[in-house]
């Protein structure tokens, strides 16, 4: 049965597959040998990788650049301000969003088209980052774990994305749980979180990877070095200030030998980047999947 599809096949049809894969090859090239370049780099001895011409192999293998990026005790806070900022930042994100969306989702809600017509505006125009940094400051967030949790608690595109997922459950289902007695907080809790778990999942994700790469709120919001997530670490370390530091940290032998600034930082944009790399290829269905809630039913 193959044998007869492949045989009815069409020249011009091979022809636009073979295209395609060559595009698609390259695109893929482009994408992945920056991170190898990268990596091969910080795997490469700091003195030697100054020559240049490192391309595909460490040509002096050292693993010094990642001891002197962990001899840091910063990074690890840095990675537990991530950590509870990406846990505690969906969890409520999630929770409070859905919960404006299945209330927005309903017709008969006073005052809908009014609300609905102010987000949308929000996301075509914002108040702009000195605006945001007063309200911050008058709100008493600059400074504080806080910061990252409460401004992030809602965003309008992803409730869209839940209203589409809530009006394709039947109206019976809320119905029936009414005629029982439910109120309006039980069928939400118990009849549609459960039956949502997709585009819960999937909201989810969008957000736990942008609380983990945002590095922005860390630089204009926070001074204090014991709350900056482990993305501001990257780009203070980017910036050379903590690189050199670090170095100097680093002892005399190794320092003078096989770690340089460059390696340095090459080493803590593959630590950095590592956690989302290996969790995003077991994840990336529910993305694809949010991307196409609510295409096929208005």
């Amino acid at each position: 049965m193959r044998r007869k599809f492949l045989a009815r096949r069409t020249k011009g049809e091979v022809v636009f597959d073979i295209v395609n894969t060559i595009i698609m090859i390259v695109i893929c090239f482009m994408m992945l040998y920056p991170v190898w370049y990268t990596l091969v780099n910080s795997l490469n001895d700091g003195t030697d990788a100054m020559l240049g011409g490192i391309y595909w192999w460490p040509r002096v293998f050292s693993l010094d650049s990642y001891k002197a990026v962990f001899a840091d005790s910063k990074i690890f806070r840095a990675f537990g301000v991530s950590f509870f900022r990406t846990i505690i930042g969906t969890t409520v994100h999630v929770f409070f969003t859905s919960m404006v969306a299945y209330g927005l989702s309903k017709k008969y809600l006073m005052g809908r088209k009014y609300f609905m017509a102010m987000g949308t505006i929000t996301l075509f125009f914002s108040g702009g980052l000195i605006p945001t940094f007063l309200l911050y400051r008058s709100l008493g967030l600059l400074d504080r774990f806080a910061v990252y949790i409460i401004p992030a608690m809602f965003n309008f595109y992803n409730l869209l994305i839940f209203q589409a997922f809530f009006r394709e459950i039947p109206d019976a289902l809320e119905e029936s749980a009414k005629i029982d007695g439910a109120n309006d907080f039980y069928i939400f809790f118990k009849i549609i979180i459960p039956l949502s778990k997709p585009v819960l999942a999937t909201i989810a994700l969008f957000t736990g990877v942008y609380h983990w790469n945002d590095y922005f709120a860390g630089v204009i919001f926070i001074n204090n070095p014991d709350l900056q997530p482990i993305q501001t670490f990257l780009y203070r370390v980017i910036a050379e200030t903590t690189s050199v530091q670090m170095l100097q940290n680093m002892p005399a032998g190794i320092r003078t030998t096989s770690v340089t600034s460059q390696t340095i930082r090459l080493a803590t944009m593959i630590v950095t980047t590592v956690p989302v790399v290996c969790v995003y290829p077991f994840l990336q269905k529910y993305f694809v999947k949010g991307m196409l809630l609510g295409s096929i039913k208005g």
